[in-house]
């Protein structure tokens, strides 16, 4: 008896401080300084533990960017809308020179008290070359010059229509007095080490639990700071609209399926619909995959539309054949579309030479079989590939592999087929070049068509948008055309918040893409 009350007062207890600390976490994002500083503002992006937020100690993904972006800030940023001055005030392309001239912000000081200058640009770009920061290449940065405590010239050592972009938005600026004698630059860790000009300051990065909190610096140069403290919390997906509902978090990432509900309750909902892409990647080095007309007739068996709708359950965008997503703004919207014709792609197989034996094509007596690879989360998209594949005559095996393995199979062209996803597609063309020409597992790695090489070399170069968008918008018409890989769907992403900040999301994405709309901006002006 005795047992049986002592463990009704555990379960009582236990009842009576959850039901606590749930109503503590309710009020944590009602309160405001005296100030008018909303006290705290918490985020959840379910993405966890995202590294030490300095330059060299984030991990390798929007979201380690996104927590390090708060502490140290760049040249020149980006809103809603355009490039906007950060560090720098103002900027000029010196055409005859190929230099970029910035006028720096003055007043600016570092966390610690000690001021800002252009030797600190200088700095940056210098140490770069010796310590490449993973999401920039400065090699086109030739040299870094101080004009004045506050004007930077940058040579460049070839025009860069997305320098503005890649470059001076991307780079964040490191203090000299700081980082001059840091020689591992990836293992600095040290409370110097989170030390920026942006505006907010490292209190505690707790790598176990994945959480973050910032406290805002209140001499910021741009103004004060809107939130007191900023915190990044891990929360998954399926708990995050109890987490909203609950007053526990500010922001979080959804499950599509709780976004009206959401809504209806006075939410806010933002829904990025072209950055991550789900394609189906094609193993162009080895045949009979390697012949153009073969990947156009894998593309006119695949119903695209009917993968959106049943595997996705309507939550994405049927993917463009030109890789770049319809809410871009480079997007070619005059390209054709493959529909969905199987007795087109089979028309196509009998032109190649196969001929079709019971539910099969085959060719020199050997069944025309493909293997698809693919990760657990994307099982329902690689059977209705499968189905759809084999619907039009091509024997498809199935195998299911981890993330990590899939990437390094698809490195070593150790594959046929397999759905694969990436991000940044929102992106300037840059990125887009990188997706199609460099030598990333979620690149298509298609270096054959030389049209393609030599557009993409062309528009990196051309410094007239209009002209630039045009060249972006042919090499669009070549990828589809010579089908390097098929564009399944672009995912849909549901972002929700309670409206204390003005969120958006950022033109072209963060730095190189990023769509989450925790811009620093929100959290300033």
């Amino acid at each position: 008896m005795y047992d049986l009350v002592k463990r009704l007062l555990v379960y009582v207890l236990t009842f009576i401080f959850i039901v606590f600390v749930a109503v503590g976490c309710s009020n944590q994002t009602e309160k405001t300084t005296t100030e008018g500083q909303i006290d705290t503002y918490v985020a959840s992006d379910g993405a966890g533990d995202c590294g030490f937020p300095s330059p060299y100690g984030h991990h390798a993904y929007g979201t380690g960017y996104l927590r390090m972006s708060f502490i140290f800030d760049t040249l020149v940023w980006k809103d809603n809308k355009d490039i906007v001055p950060a560090l720098a005030d103002s900027w000029e392309y010196l055409k005859d020179e190929n230099a970029y001239l910035f006028k720096l912000h003055k007043g600016v000081t570092w966390h610690d008290g000690t001021a800002f200058s252009a030797k600190d640009v200088v700095f940056t770009f210098n140490y770069t070359k010796s310590y490449p920061y993973q999401y920039v290449d400065n090699s086109i940065v030739s040299k870094a010059e101080a004009v004045d405590e506050h004007t930077v010239k940058l040579y460049l050592n070839k025009p860069f229509a997305s320098f503005l972009t890649f470059v001076a938005g991307v780079q964040p600026i490191l203090p000299e007095h700081i980082w001059k004698n840091v020689t591992s630059p990836d293992k600095y860790q040290e409370k110097d080490a989170s030390i920026g000009t942006g505006p907010y300051k490292l209190v505690d990065y707790n790598k176990e639990q994945g959480s973050y909190l910032f406290e805002s610096n209140d001499k910021y140069y741009q103004g004060k700071p809107k939130v007191k403290q900023l915190k990044f919390v891990k929360i998954s997906k399926e708990m995050a609209a109890a987490a909203l509902q609950q007053k526990q978090v500010d922001f979080a990432t959804v499950p599509p399926e709780t976004e009206k509900d959401l809504a209806s309750k006075g939410f806010e909902v933002l829904v990025d619909t072209g950055t991550i892409v789900r394609q189906l990647m094609i193993n162009h080095q080895k045949e009979p995959l390697s012949n153009t007309e073969f990947r156009q007739a894998l593309s006119y068996a695949i119903d695209r539309q009917a993968i959106v709708d049943t595997a996705q359950r309507g939550y994405a965008t049927v993917g463009s054949p030109g890789l770049v997503p319809p809410n871009n703004p480079w997007y070619n919207a005059n390209l054709p579309q493959y529909s969905c014709e199987p007795d087109k792609s089979r028309e196509i197989l009998s032109k190649l030479g196969y001929k079709k034996k019971d539910n099969f094509f085959e060719k020199d007596g050997k069944t025309l079989t493909l293997n698809l690879l693919y990760t657990p989360e994307s099982e329902r998209n690689a059977e209705m590939v499968k189905t759809q594949l084999e619907n039009a005559g091509i024997k498809i095996n199935l195998r299911s592999l981890e993330s990590a393995m899939l990437a390094s199979t698809i490195v070593n062209w150790d594959f046929d087929l397999a759905v694969h996803g990436s991000g940044g597609l929102c992106a300037d063309p840059t990125f887009f070049q990188r997706a199609v020409v460099s030598d990333a597992p979620w690149s298509a790695r298609y270096f054959k068509n030389k049209n393609i090489i030599n557009l993409f070399d062309q528009q990196a170069q051309e410094m007239d948008k209009n002209k630039r968008k045009n060249l972006v918008g042919q090499i669009q018409e070549f990828y589809a055309q010579d089908v390097p890989s098929i564009p399944l769907y672009y995912q849909n992403t549901y972002y929700v918040h309670n409206n204390k900040l003005n969120l958006y999301f950022t033109i072209e994405g963060m730095f190189i893409g990023c769509p989450i709309p925790l811009n620093k901006m929100s959290f300033i002006k």
